[in-house]
């Protein structure tokens, strides 16, 4: 039997099998075969049988064949074609408006209001990428929900073979859901590094359109889209000078968690201290608690024996321990 699909192509289009491709060239040099014939000739089209006498399967031309099947396949293409030209017929008197108020000056920088709208947004720049995409994730871990919708996208694309680097901060180094979520992701070739200090979001496709927050807006909901060429070139070289600063992050079966980065964390936790930071203003920057802030200035001052955060601030000054490191 040779009902086997053509799965490469992902369609229920039956193959011609060897013993069908004999036959069909038997009856060519023979004429009508008396009997029985492979699936697949019947399928395709390709023998058919006698009007006068149904037992008598007789050969049809392939180009007859073929306009057999892909008739009622052409006509569904073109119905959904014209359904295609009518959703856009629909929406572009809504378009001309959009752009009338946006502004002519603006029309590479859109704000987009909404989660769903977001998404939405996303996903067909997901869809149009072509060979590169670059994200920043400021903050510690991320939610398993917003996690579990990233790898769905994260895996398509790299089967695509769509280059991904994907930056964070070094807090994500000690939460279990998000360093599930790298494991798969470089396990497929995504490229993941860490910094302790990283700019808001950034997503970009194709150094093409770029995806940024809005401050004046609330950031969970809000975003703007940018086109504009010269924008998102600086926005992807900004990127790309933060990569090269960044650590690399992998996850092997031997080193189920990576390096905790602790010296270079406690180093920026004390500089921004000095520059008078608050806890909670550090830990929102470098996306970890303000308990973990206070521990990294307590070790800090138990090190240097002070009692007093202008202390260990004068101690540091003396010591030029912050100004070794950086050199």
């Amino acid at each position: 039997m040779c009902r086997k699909a053509d799965n490469e192509s992902h369609t229920n289009v039956v193959r011609l099998c060897d013993r069908g491709l004999a036959c069909y060239r038997e009856a060519l040099t023979n004429g009508p075969i008396d009997g029985d014939v492979p699936d697949c000739l019947i399928e395709l089209g390709l023998m058919r049988p006698l009007a006068e006498n149904p037992r008598i399967m007789t050969v049809v031309p392939p180009d007859i064949a073929a306009n057999e099947l892909t008739r009622p396949v052409e006509r569904a293409i073109l119905v959904q074609q014209q359904a295609v030209a009518a959703i856009r017929e629909a929406l572009s008197a809504a378009d001309d408006v959009y752009r009338e108020e946006q502004g002519t000056g603006s029309a590479n920088i859109r704000l987009l209001h909404g989660a769903d709208v977001i998404s939405a947004a996303l996903q067909k720049s997901a869809d149009n990428c072509r060979t590169e995409l670059l994200t920043a994730q400021p903050g510690g871990g991320r939610a398993t929900a917003l996690l579990s919708k990233a790898l769905r996208r994260t895996l398509e694309l790299a089967e695509r073979g769509i280059r991904q680097r994907n930056l964070y901060q070094h807090a994500v180094r000690t939460h279990g859901p998000t360093l599930g979520y790298i494991e798969q992701a470089t396990a497929v070739g995504v490229e993941v590094r860490t910094l302790n200090e990283l700019f808001d979001r950034l997503i970009i496709f194709d150094r093409c359109i770029a995806f940024i927050p809005d401050p004046r807006h609330d950031l969970r909901t809000t975003a703007l889209t940018i086109e504009h060429p010269a924008i998102v070139h600086y926005l992807a070289t900004v990127f790309d000078h933060a990569w090269q600063r960044a650590e690399p992050l992998s996850i092997t079966q031997e080193q189920t968690r990576p390096p905790l980065m602790t010296d270079e964390t406690r180093r920026t936790v004390l500089r921004l201290m000095i520059e008078g930071h608050t806890d909670a203003a550090i830990a929102k920057r470098l996306g970890i608690s303000p308990r973990t802030v206070s521990t990294h200035i307590g070790k800090a001052s138990e090190a240097l024996s002070s009692k007093s955060r202008a202390q260990l601030a004068y101690a540091l000054a003396q010591s030029r321990l912050l100004e070794d490191a950086a050199g």
